[in-house]
């Protein structure tokens, strides 16, 4: 039987998550959306269809309606992007009234037709909401997570690879903790050619190519007046890609701790096995006392914004 993925939110981050899980060829796609959107999800998923033929994939990508759920039974995977987009001089915390209720409404919708999906959590701002899609659905805690160091990861290795000239390949990075300005980068597991970070670049520059990555998403919207939306498309794929792969991949993700790190009653992003079964294993690093308080500095932060919830 085919993989199925449904991504609920066919704005651009949904978008261009679909095209490089089409891309993939590894599950037939659904694209919903809300009422407001009538048949955009739909023209969007033709759209897609039709460009298969062209670069040559086999993926079967359809859209709904109206809001309607229907096509998109027995899913084995979620995919919320669905919410607000961050606006300039909007913070992370000024999306979670707007938001709370587009997830609520997600999973109420999504999961009673597809109960046995692993769900993947993109919406702002991530960690609360990732928490809020976790008690709402009260699905078991490997189930449902939400994308956040990876794509911090990411554009950490860019700048990288950008300030050295070197190839992407050839660089590593990790980070953990909160999303975006909250991000606990993790320099001494960074490598390049297997080399620390702190032998390539003097500690100036490293710390301002640090900086930037805390504020990558912010970059992009002051660049674009709306949140970026192809490497976060790009981190959603590559985390489905390990779960339907069962490719047990070591990246960072937004989980629910239950003691782990010392946390509990949070998600917050720690090094996690991925595999067909979501959340395999939580990876716990020994942490210097710099990084340690950090990463308590983005508790705190993340504990804040969770008081929003209501």
């Amino acid at each position: 039987m085919r993989n199925k993925v449904t991504i609920v939110g066919a704005g651009n981050v949904g978008a261009s998550c679909t095209l490089w899980l089409a891309q993939a060829n590894i599950a037939d796609l659904v694209l919903v959306d809300i009422p407001q959107t009538e048949t955009m999800p739909v023209g969007k998923a033709l759209d897609l269809l039709q460009a298969g033929p062209i670069v040559g994939y086999d993926s079967r990508v359809v859209g709904t309606a109206n809001g309607s759920y229907d096509g998109t039974e027995n899913s084995d995977l979620l995919i919320i992007t669905g919410g607000l987009p961050r606006k300039p001089g909007m913070s992370r915390e000024d999306l979670v009234g707007a938001n709370q209720q587009v997830v609520t409404n997600i999973i109420d919708n999504a999961l009673p037709r597809s109960p046995n999906a692993i769900v993947i959590v993109v919406t702002n701002p991530l960690d609360t909401m990732t928490y809020l899609a976790y008690k709402h659905s009260k699905l078991p805690k490997n189930r449902i997570f939400g994308q956040a160091g990876i794509l911090d990861s990411a554009r950490f290795a860019a700048f990288v690879a950008q300030e050295l000239n070197v190839s992407l390949e050839n660089v590593h990075t990790a980070v953990m903790g909160g999303h975006g300005d909250e991000m606990v980068p993790l320099i001494r597991y960074s490598t390049v050619f297997g080399v620390p970070l702190s032998e390539w670049l003097s500690a100036d520059r490293l710390n301002a190519i640090v900086e930037r990555t805390r504020k990558g998403g912010g970059e992009i919207v002051n660049l674009l007046k709306t949140s970026a939306y192809y490497a976060p498309g790009a981190a959603l794929a590559k985390m489905a890609t390990a779960v339907l792969n069962d490719q047990k991949l070591i990246v960072p993700c937004s989980t629910y701790l239950e003691g782990e790190y010392g946390l509990n009653d949070i998600c917050f992003g720690v090094p996690v096995k991925l595999g067909r079964n979501g959340v395999e294993q939580i990876i716990e690093l020994k942490l210097s006392d710099e990084e340690k308080a950090m990463a308590d500095k983005s508790v705190g932060i993340i504990r804040e914004t969770m008081k929003a919830l209501k």
